[in-house]
This record gives C-alpha cells, structure tokens and sequence, in this order.
C-alpha cells in the first residue's frame, strides 16, 4: 500500500479507528428545522462513512436555542426529541466501521441578531466582530453557568444517541475560543482575567462531562493554535492551553487556526498552499502526549502522508477535499489517487453557506443532494449519445452518461478537453483548476467515452451517429461592445491573453472586473507590466467571494494596480481609452497600449437553434445556456444527464 501511515489504525482515549483520515466539522445546514438530523443530513455523512474515512466530526452543533445559531437548519442537541434521529445518523456512519463525533457549539459573537429573532448576539464581553458588525452584550456570570451546563447536556445526549465522542468547538472565534483569548475576554469575574479564569468554562464543562459521560467516552478539543489578530491568541498562548486542556483529562486536540476576522486561515483560498500552516500543529503536538488531529489545507494524500511521515499530527482533518469527493480515502487506499477529484480551493462551498443555504460544491454536484441522486440508473443500454463541446458541462455529462452505459461521443474543435478551464488555470495560484481537468479526463477515459478531439461537430456528422439524445456544451462567446476603435489591433480578448494567443504591451487596461478580469489583471501585473482595471460598477468584483477578492486584491495592490470604478469603456485609440464617468458623463482619457476585455460571455444560441433544428431530443448544457462558474456548468451537467 502506498500510504503506509494514512491506513494504519489510530487511538484516540481508547476507541480504535481504522485509519488516520478524520473529516472535520463543517456546516451543511441540513438538519430539519427542529434541529433533528434529516435523511438528506444522514445520507451527506453516510457517503462520506462509505468512501471510507476513519472519523466524521458532525457540523456545528448547536446546544443553546436562545443565542446559540451558527447556521439555519442546524444539527441541534437541546432536548431527547432528537435523539432518535442523531442515533440513525451514528448508525449509518458505523455500517462502514467509521466512527462518529459530534462537535458542540456556541457562535457567541460571530453570528447575525437576524438568526436569533433579532435578539442582541451575546459574547464573554462587549467586543464587536469587525466582520459581523454587531456589537454583542456580555454574558452574566449565570449565564456563562447555563451555557457550561448546556454543553454538558448536549455530550450526554450525543452518548446517548450512541455517538463515539463529542467535541467541544473552541476555535475559529466562537464562544469558547472568545472566553479563552485576551482579545475578546475583558470581564472581571471568575471567567476573565486570568489565564485560569479565561479558561475555566472549559475545566468546568470537560470535568462534568468526563463525570456523566464516563472516563472513557472521548472528548476532543478544536483550538485556533494562532489567531492571526494583532493581540489575540499566539502559538505559545495555545501550546500552554493545549497542556492545560491535557491536564483536564481529554483524549485529543484538534488544531486550527484563525477567527472569524482572519477568516482567510480557516478556510482558505486557491492561492494558499498544502501544509503551509503545519507549523503550528507540530509546536503542539510536541508538547503534548494526546493525539493531535490537524488540518493543514489538504487536497491531495500524498501531503497528508507526508505531514503524518514528518509527526506533525496524528490524524489528518481532509474537509473541503471529502465535499470534492466522497471516496478520497478510498480513493487513496487502492492507489487510485489520481482519480480523486480535489478540491479547488474556490471557496463555493462557504459561499453558500454564508448565503444561508446548504452547503454545496462546485466539482461535486451531488454534495448534500445525496438523496436527489442517488446511485446512477444503468438504463443507457449502449444507446448513442453525443456530446458537443469538451469544457466542465460537457465532460461531466459525458462522464454521468458513460456511468449510465451510454455509448458517448463526445466532440472537442480545440486539440485538448477542458474548454474554458484552459484559461482559467493559467493566472497565479490557479493550478488546481488543471488538477480538476485530469481526474474528469481520466474519469471518460476509464468510462471509454469516445473522445474526437480537433473535431467540430456538424449537422451532418451528427445525423449519421444517429444518436439518441445531444448535449450541447460549446460554450459561450466573449462579449464585444461596439464602440468606436474596438476592432483596433491593440484590442484583445482576457481569454487570448492567458491562453498565449495575443500579446500585450507595457500600459495595458483591462476593462470588466468579474473574476477572468481580476485574475488577467493579476496575470499581466505578473509578466511586469502596468495594468489599470477599469469596470463600470461603483466597486470591483461583483459576484466573486468576498474572500478570494480580497485575497487577489491584497496581492494585486502590492504590485501597484491601478483601478477605476464607475468608468465604462467608449472608445480605443491607437495609443489611449476614452473612459466615461458613470456618475458625470464626463469623459476621461487614459494611456493604453495594449485593451483587454473580459466583459463577460454570451451563450452560442446560433449553434443551439442549428441542433434544435434537426434533432428531437437536445439538451443546452453550461455557458452554451448561459455564461456561469465551474458550479453551474458541472451541475448543469451532471443534473440534465442524470434524468435524460
């Protein structure tokens, strides 16, 4: 086997896992509204349990209904009414012999009044959250005894639903993790001040539950070993609490990083690299003898052999890369990691989260729909079927086809697959995008789709496959406004650029600040030339993660961008742009020698209407219907394929 450690059984207190993989707490807000775990939550975990991952740690759980809500539709430990269905989802996950934690929580300050009925957030002290903008009140000290006592209440209720341990959330700035740092903790009671003061909510609660819950029921503990916030918790503030907490007799540490204000290092973006935080798990686990679970931005399991290789943890917490793919450790297991469809690092997940809906993932469109799609029906029978285009959307249709035992062709006019994925990995810090186009290329190949590569499709060439349905996936055109000068030679197109087909001078203005804008600003700005970004907007970004924006702004503004809002092109001379103010209408001229547009894109209607013309049974797939992300054109093809 080529993981050696990563399959090898672990301990944590005495419950043995079958391997070192430990998926960590991620909110997925399924849970029915009571709080109870619904079947489409039960089926989420199961995939993961099935795919073969050592431990599931639940979401957030909330154990407090008054101030307590993280996320809506959260898994909830109040009262023994949902009990019954927490023991069907700890069931379902030890079918697979995984086991299964479930993590207690309280937001305390990094929530929003509107989920607790517009009643004031509550933390250990008046502290506002710089991104919550909410100012919380402080908790009584009777408070702070209710809230230790309810996260009690909810280890006894997680035992009693059968499930292998708890864990106590005290990282990532919620409650807990605002009790322990001296950034968030100014009270002046027996819960503040002090470092045993400051951690005492923690002794309390971790002695009741050791007591009620028995010695050997397991308690981890997640702690943010860095808060990156100018005086909040450092490596050695968390080395001492890590002992302390060992101290108090629980059985594991679960090392993080971050709050809510440095939210960029808990879950991070593409451009952050595997490992780059291992640091701060290996300070710790060197000062303590408990395992130590850590999570260090791992898409791939050769990194996470090597981190376990180099005893920088114990167990390996693989989030975001078990949403990409339930089978990852499986996956890894019987050397077939090339397979794996990693994570991209493209925060959607998060995204949707924060957008108070479920969680979802852009390169897996059955993540939390587990129920919806269910095992593929093998009805295809060796019917043809043809797919037009080779991007995201077409490849995934193919790929969910083949599955089905279609007999797939798939058509390509560029000499490789990937479409649009071609240029959209070729900016800074965006190679994972490559990683996604070789596991979907493998992926057909194994399925023996077949694959007619430098080949437009035609009318003609289709009639005579005489195919039983067509999937249109060809992609979308760049959009061209008219104005004066815009078929000069000095005006190009985003894609032109990355793609290594057009050439730019040493001023160059690049119109449009979506994401191709930003990252063929960022790509420019990197082969030393000046850029100036210019969108029509008043502020750049729109529809872009506020996380990957700010982190592609931060290195942009670095190398000296120089950005214009509320300006719109309307015109292009040989050595200038004509910029007009949105606001005045007064115009505005501007050095150029080289315009790039990356002004959005517009479906291939023409094509479509030609297919829809000859055939009965067409199907538009991703930008040909209208221009997306990688999550709309994978889902796009994935769902129209699964029902076709």
């Amino acid at each position: 086997m080529k993981y050696q450690k990563l399959f090898q059984k672990g301990k944590i207190g005495k419950l043995e896992l079958k391997n070192r993989i430990v998926m960590p707490a991620m909110g997925v807000s399924l849970a029915t509204p009571n709080g109870e775990a619904s079947d489409n939550m039960i089926a989420y975990y199961e995939e993961r349990a099935k795919g073969g991952c050592g431990l599931i740690i639940t979401e957030i759980t909330r154990i407090e209904n008054e101030y307590g809500v993280g996320i809506p539709n959260q898994l909830t430990l109040t009262n023994l009414n949902q009990v019954p269905q927490l023991e069907r989802l700890v069931h379902a996950v030890h079918k697979y012999d995984s086991k299964l934690f479930v993590q207690l929580h309280h937001p305390g300050r990094e929530t929003k009044s509107k989920l607790i009925n517009d009643k004031q957030i509550v933390a250990p002290s008046a502290v506002m959250c710089k991104k919550t903008q909410e100012m919380p009140r402080a908790l009584t000290t009777e408070e702070c005894e209710a809230i230790m006592k309810a996260f009690v209440k909810g280890a006894v209720l997680a035992k009693t639903a059968g499930a292998d341990g708890v864990e106590l959330h005290a990282a990532h700035g919620y409650l807990l993790n605002q009790f322990l740092s001296p950034y968030t903790n100014k009270r002046t009671d027996k819960y503040g001040g002090s470092f045993t003061n400051r951690i005492r909510i923690l002794a309390e609660m971790i002695t009741a539950i050791k007591h009620l819950c028995g010695p050997d029921f397991p308690v981890s503990v997640r702690i943010s070993a860095d808060e990156f916030v100018e005086g909040g918790l450092k490596l050695e503030d968390s080395i001492k609490i890590a002992r302390t907490l060992e101290s108090y007799g629980i059985d594991a540490i679960n090392v993080s990083s971050g709050i809510y204000e440095s939210g960029i290092t808990i879950i991070e973006p593409n451009s952050y690299p595997q490992g780059w935080k291992k640091h701060l798990a290996s300070a710790i686990r060197k000062n303590v003898k408990i395992p130590v679970i850590a999570v260090n931005n791992i898409k791939t399991p050769d990194v996470a052999e090597q981190l376990l290789e180099e005893e920088v943890c114990d167990f390996v917490g693989v989030g975001r890369g078990q949403l990409a793919d339930p089978e990852w450790s499986n996956k890894a297991k019987h050397g077939e990691s090339e397979y794996i469809r990693k994570c991209i690092g493209c925060l959607y997940c998060f995204e949707e989260l924060e957008s108070l809906r479920h969680t979802k993932c852009a390169v897996n469109p059955r993540t939390c729909r587990e129920r919806y799609y269910p095992e593929f029906k093998k009805d295809g029978n060796g019917r043809t079927v043809v797919v037009v285009g080779g991007g995201p959307g077409g490849m995934e249709a193919a790929r969910v086809l083949a599955e089905r035992e279609f007999k797939v062709i798939l058509f390509e006019k560029e000499t490789c697959l990937g479409g649009s994925l071609n240029m959209a990995d070729k900016p800074p810090f965006k190679e994972k995008l490559s990683w996604l186009i070789e596991s979907m290329e493998l992926d057909l190949k194994r399925l023996n789709v077949d694959i007619r590569l430098n080949t437009e499709a035609s009318v003609d060439m289709v009639k005579a496959l005489n195919p039983a349905g067509i999937f249109v996936a060809c992609g979308a055109n760049p959009i061209v406004p008219p104005i004066p000068g815009i078929n000069s030679a000095n005006v190009v197109k985003a894609e032109d650029v990355l793609k290594g087909k057009a050439s730019f001078g040493k001023n160059v203005v690049v119109v449009g600040s979506g994401m191709t804008g930003l990252e063929t600003s960022e790509f420019i700005l990197d082969k030393g030339s000046n850029v100036t970004l210019v969108e029509m907007l008043d502020s750049i970004g729109k529809g872009v993660n506020t996380t990957i924006l700010y982190d592609i702004t931060s290195r942009m503004k670095k190398q000296g961008i120089d950005i214009i809002t509320s300006h719109k092109l309307a015109a292009v001379s040989e050595n200038d742009v004509v910029l007009l103010n949105m606001n005045t209408l007064f115009p505005k001229k501007i050095k150029a020698d080289t315009v790039v547009l990356a002004l959005g894109v517009a479906p291939n209607n023409e094509l479509i209407a030609k297919f829809e013309e000859n055939f009965e049974n067409v199907k538009a797939v991703g930008d040909a219907v209208r221009g997306g992300r990688i999550a709309e054109a994978l889902d796009d093809g994935f769902s129209k394929s699964f029902i076709f």
